[in-house]
């Protein structure tokens, strides 16, 4: 039954479709916005639409930004001779959080699920293999740090990324961050400390 009429149901859905967001929540975010002074709500409005049409692939670590390169590979601070290979840039904006990381990062935006139908065409492992190649055929980084995650997708697209990098023949060291991180857990929802531990206590693979 429509309570509340055809505009107000209709932005309710809309931020029902977002993740994470239940049927309550779209609703309390709905009236948020019904009263909101309507030059917050073309604030919201501006931003949400700029965000949209500006933001796009990093060039090199395929993170989200808005220029061709992003702040970290444009940085001239930065370890250039190790790349960490995370899901998502949420995880990059986790690790960041530490203050423990100089590298480099390369964004894979998603891991391989065979159930789900994603394989590895599916996502920036070309890019990824693209990019250790020096372009005098020697390899461009001394590490690679796996940081999917712990869940069985993740482990499976860390098993495939450490395949794919023995296929190259590079003398590429490859290690994966330490079991401070659970099993099954996302890394965007660890603390800090335990994500510092387990770049600390990255392992060889």
């Amino acid at each position: 039954m429509d309570y509340y009429g055809s505009h107000i149901t209709r932005l309710i859905e809309a931020f029902q479709s977002l993740p994470g967001i239940g049927a309550k929540s779209a609703q309390r975010l709905a009236f948020h916005v019904i009263n909101m002074p309507k030059e917050q709500v073309q604030m919201l409005t501006d931003a949400i639409l700029d965000a949209r049409t500006n933001v796009h692939y990093c060039s090199s670590c395929y993170t989200i930004t808005d220029d061709e390169l992003c702040p970290i590979c444009k940085s001239k601070h930065r370890n250039t001779r190790q790349i960490m290979v995370v899901e998502n840039s949420r995880d990059l904006a986790a690790y960041e959080k530490t203050g423990r990381y100089d590298g480099l990062y390369h964004v894979l935006h998603g891991a391989i699920s065979p159930m789900l139908g994603i394989g590895p065409n599916d996502i920036k492992l070309r890019e990824l293999m693209t990019r250790l190649q020096g372009s005098d055929g020697n390899a461009s980084v001394d590490e690679v740090i796996i940081a999917t995650n712990s869940s069985l997708e993740g482990e499976t697209t860390a098993m495939y990324i450490l395949k794919l990098i023995k296929t190259l023949e590079l003398d590429i060291k490859v290690t994966r961050i330490a079991s401070g991180v659970p099993v099954g857990g996302d890394i965007e929802n660890i603390d800090e400390v335990t994500l510092e531990r387990a770049l600390t206590g990255r392992v060889e693979m």
